[in-house]
């Protein structure tokens, strides 16, 4: 178990090429998870704020909304997304979170090794 405390938050700016920053609050890593796991997270993106468009090689990754709304980009078309909406990025494909409200868009992120 670990507290809130412990875990470890990340500020990235820019994100694979967004404006702005997102908030990476790890939870679990690939040591807790025996390496099927790239990354277990909360994750928040402020107003204003985008995580870009980026893709995914040998693993997959789901989004979780928490709270707030957004856009989100398969790579073909973008649709909104809002609390309790679930994405899913496959294997050899791509994606982009764009916070399109006046709050905070929070999601959980779990990217799964193939």
């Amino acid at each position: 178990m670990t507290t809130a405390s412990e875990h470890k938050i990340d500020k990235v700016e820019k994100m694979a090429g967004g404006k702005g920053h997102v908030i990476i609050e790890h939870l679990l890593g690939e040591a807790e998870l025996d390496g099927k796991c790239g990354l277990y997270a909360k994750v928040t993106i402020e107003p204003g704020c985008t995580l870009g468009f980026h893709e995914h090689h040998g693993e997959t990754e789901t989004y979780y909304i928490l709270s707030g709304e957004g856009s989100y980009n398969d790579g073909e078309k973008s649709f909104p997304v809002k609390t309790g909406d679930v994405t899913f990025c496959p294997d050899n494909s791509g994606h982009a979170l764009d916070n399109t409200g006046d709050t905070d868009l929070v999601f959980m992120a779990l990217i799964i090794k193939k």
